[in-house]
This record gives C-alpha cells, structure tokens and sequence, in this order.
C-alpha cells in the first residue's frame, strides 16, 4: 500500500480549509446569542468532499444543538452525512440534558472526522465526547480558531471552568462623558439611539442577572426587562445599603412577573424591619449581607450568584455602581454606547467623575466595534478576563 505523502502546500491548505469551515461555524452560532443562554452558542458545518453538505446551530434553549440541525439539513438536503467531516466550535455533547447525547448522533451519522474548536470545560463534559467519538473510530481534531470560541461563550467558559459569573459593565454615554439623559420639563431624554437600545435588549436577553444601584431606581424607576423577552426572565437585582427603595416602585411591584433581589446591610434590615416585611409581601427577596463580612459587598452578592447558577451578571448602573465593580477589579467586559452629543453642562455628571476614585489604569482587549445608525457600541474585555479564559492579549 503506497504511503500518503502531504506536502507543506497542501498542509497548509489543509489548515487554511478548516479554519474556513470552523469560522463559518463561529458565524452560525452567533445567531443563538440571546437565546439559549445559559447553554453556549454553538455552531456546526458539515463537509464533504471539500463541499458543504449541512449547517446548523442552537437556536433556542431547550431545543436541539447544532451538531443536530446540521445533521438534519443534511438529511433535508438528500445527503449522506458518512465519511464526511463536522465543524463545530465546541466539544459535542455526551450526556442527556434536555436534548440527547450529540455524540451518538454523530456515530450513528458515520462521520469520519470531528474538528472541535474548544474543549468543554464543563464537569459532565471536559473531553468525555471527544473520548467517545475517538473510541468508536473517529478522528478528532482540537484547537482550531480556540480563542475566537472561547471570545464567542466567555461566560459560558468562565462559569463552566471557574464556577463563577462573567461581569458585563454597560452604559451609554455622549462624546463628552455624560452618561445619563438631560431632562426638561421632566421629559426624560434618551442618550442612544433605537437601535442602540433594541441591541442592550438583546444583551439582557444574554444575562441570568442584572443590577443598578438603588439611585438608578429612584432616579428612572426601570423595569429592567428584556423585549421583546423570547421567554427570557433574567433576575433583576439592587444595590440598596441603606434600604431606601421606594416601595412602590416598578421592580417590586413586577416581583411576581420576574425574581427581584434587593442587596441590603444587616443594620438596614434591623433598623427598617416594615421595609423588610413589604418587600417580602411583594414577591421581592431581601438578600442581607453582614456588616462583619470584611470584604465589598459585591464580593457577597458575587459569591450568591455563583451559587444560584448566574453565568453572566450585567452591570446598568450609574458612575457610583460602575466605579465599584472596576475598582475591586470584578468586571470582565466593558460595553459602551458612545452617541455623536455634547451634553455640556446640561445633563447628569459624566462617569470621567468616579472614574477619578480609581488609581490604576484599566487597558482594554479584544476591542470591537459595531455601529447602530449615529451611535458606536465598543466592547472589550480586561486583564482579569483574559486570565479567566486562558487566552492571550493579542
């Protein structure tokens, strides 16, 4: 039998041929985010003979992954799927959830090989389906276009490896700083555009949980719901030391609709105990840290979300909040809405004036930029994240 020889040309080919295909699966996936959280987005492609016979993704939580769907385009498509190669941007499944093991779906499919982005960090998973597909004779490949999978479920990854929620800090702001909207005459005037802000509904959509600070409430009274919601009900917290939270605002008065947790000191609990009780009667949680804890009382609240299963918190509050998270180094991401105004001194205090309470400078990676019509949305993620993920700065 004659020895297969592959030169450095086709080698390289060969490589320029998968990252094509894994990139086509990235794309795919992205269609998921904002609805199956908090499963990953995941994309797949299915090859054969150099040409793409199916493609899939996880559309919605609950549903079937997307090494399913794009075995079921193949089959649409009057495709044998054996011997072909699959695509995907994470590690195939190989437990029962809500959905069956993607892994015996692909033995029973034939395929010939599997190249997987990232490995599953996930304690049912962590190269278990990598193993069972090897086990029955498939070959499987890893690492390919890593970074840019783990950049796609950052969350997902952090929480699945660390047990710990990613922090996403948003805000909007004008060209000069200013990050709440002017008012007059007691109309409340919008900083973003309508683009920008159907884009925030989506990254709540993306979020188990989202907090303001007990200013916000008083100042916008919020819902702080996703819409259109696609059965999205993330919880929504405050950061309320001193129980100030005016019993009938919005928030308690949705508490049956969707969780509301409101973050309070000990001694506020003690010393406003009718407070405490109609917060309870309303369907609100009263969650009481200790005035002894010794450490912030985000590290608290952190450390709960972690326990109740929370893979990404979305941080909407005023400079106060924000100044907070940065300085005990707890966020993970930053986005930022930045639209073409100058408030000047019209408006509330722009950020740049708790941002003076840091004493270190916070340099961002992995920086993207989208445009919603006039406004800019910039994303990026900080040093802490980049360790979290085991990925370089590049």
């Amino acid at each position: 039998m004659q020895k297969m020889v592959i030169t450095a040309e086709r080698f390289r080919t060969m490589v320029d041929d998968a990252e094509k295909y894994m990139r086509m699966a990235l794309n795919l996936a992205k269609r998921g985010v904002g609805s199956v959280e908090p499963n990953p987005a995941v994309g797949a492609v299915i090859t054969k003979a150099n040409q793409i016979i199916g493609k899939g993704w996880h559309r919605k939580f609950g549903d079937p992954h997307a090494e399913i769907n794009a075995l079921e385009d193949c089959k649409s498509l009057g495709v044998n799927p054996r011997g072909a190669t699959m695509y995907v941007t994470l590690e195939p499944c190989s437990h029962h959830g809500k959905t069956g093991p993607c892994t015996q779906a692909i033995i029973n499919a034939g395929l010939a090989k599997v190249v997987v982005a990232v490995v599953d960090p996930s304690e049912h998973a962590g190269g278990r389906g990598i193993n069972q597909l090897k086990n029955a004779g498939i070959e499987v490949q890893t690492g390919v276009c890593e970074n840019e999978a783990k950049l796609l479920n950052a969350p997902f990854i952090k929480f699945a490896s660390r047990g710990r929620s990613w922090v996403v800090l948003k805000w909007a702001q004008t060209i000069d700083g200013k990050v709440a909207g002017a008012e007059k005459n007691g109309e409340h005037k919008w900083i973003s555009n309508t683009a920008s802000r159907r884009d925030v509904h989506k990254l709540r959509r993306s979020s188990q949980a989202i907090l303001i600070g007990i200013n916000t409430v008083i100042a916008d009274n919020p819902m702080l719901t996703a819409r259109p919601s696609k059965g999205k009900k993330p919880m929504r917290i405050v950061l309320d030391s001193f129980l100030r939270i005016p019993t009938h605002c919005k928030l308690l008065k949705s508490a049956g609709q969707s969780p509301v947790i409101i973050l309070t000191s000990y001694a506020s609990a003690v010393e406003k105990p009718a407070v405490a009780q109609q917060i309870a009667e309303m369907g609100a949680e009263l969650l009481v840290y200790p005035d002894t804890y010794g450490r912030s009382n985000l590290y608290f609240l952190l450390d709960e979300l972690n326990k109740r299963g929370v893979t990404q918190l979305l941080v909407e509050g005023g400079p106060t909040v924000l100044t907070s998270f940065l300085r005990e180094n707890l966020a993970d991401e930053i986005c930022i809405y930045i639209t073409p105004k100058i408030y000047g001194g019209y408006g509330r205090a722009g950020i740049s004036g708790s941002m003076d309470e840091l004493t270190r400078v916070f340099g961002l990676h992995h920086v993207q930029m989208k445009q919603f019509g006039d406004n800019i949305r910039l994303t990026g993620l900080t040093e802490k994240a980049l360790c979290e993920l085991s990925i370089s700065n590049l």
